[in-house]
């Protein structure tokens, strides 16, 4: 599983010319499901995004987690963050999880957040999606295998 959680002040997902999601102070984030990924591992994740301390204090520290600031959520399916350069210079995505059980593993995740965030937006599973922010800082996490080892 790979995780790319931008802080932002803003942002949306658009399908088609028409917004389906759109968030204000929060993260959004990119999700992409590996092909050997499990609801253990996406906890595992949920646990690490939803704890992460990246919003600042009133003494400008990133003390403060999404819950501490009232942050929203944007989740996006991304297999993308699954391609593999090493040959060539056409992508590989053999390494992403097969679409049906990534969208069920995705949706997971998005009901999961719903249990703990108020307000929690998607983009919409396999779609050609735009996705617009306002990365706040900038400030983008990365949460992928190498947390787990």
């Amino acid at each position: 599983m790979k995780l790319v959680i931008q802080r932002v002040t803003e942002a949306s997902v658009e399908v088609e010319g028409k917004i389906i999601g759109s968030i204000g102070r929060g993260f959004l984030v990119l999700i992409g499901v590996g092909a050997g990924d499990t609801k253990e591992i996406a906890d595992f994740y949920l646990r690490k995004m939803l704890g992460l301390r990246i919003f600042e204090d009133e003494n400008g520290k990133t003390n403060l987690a999404l819950k501490d600031v009232d942050g929203q959520l944007l989740l996006v399916s991304q297999f993308t963050l699954y391609a593999n350069c090493r040959k060539g210079n056409r992508p590989s995505f053999i390494e992403a999880g097969d679409p049906t059980k990534a969208e069920a593993l995705y949706d997971y995740m998005v009901q999961e957040c719903k249990k703990q965030v108020p307000v929690v937006q998607t983009g919409e599973f396999g779609a050609e999606m735009k996705v617009k922010l306002c990365n706040d800082g900038p400030f983008t996490i990365i949460l992928d295998e190498s947390l787990r080892s």
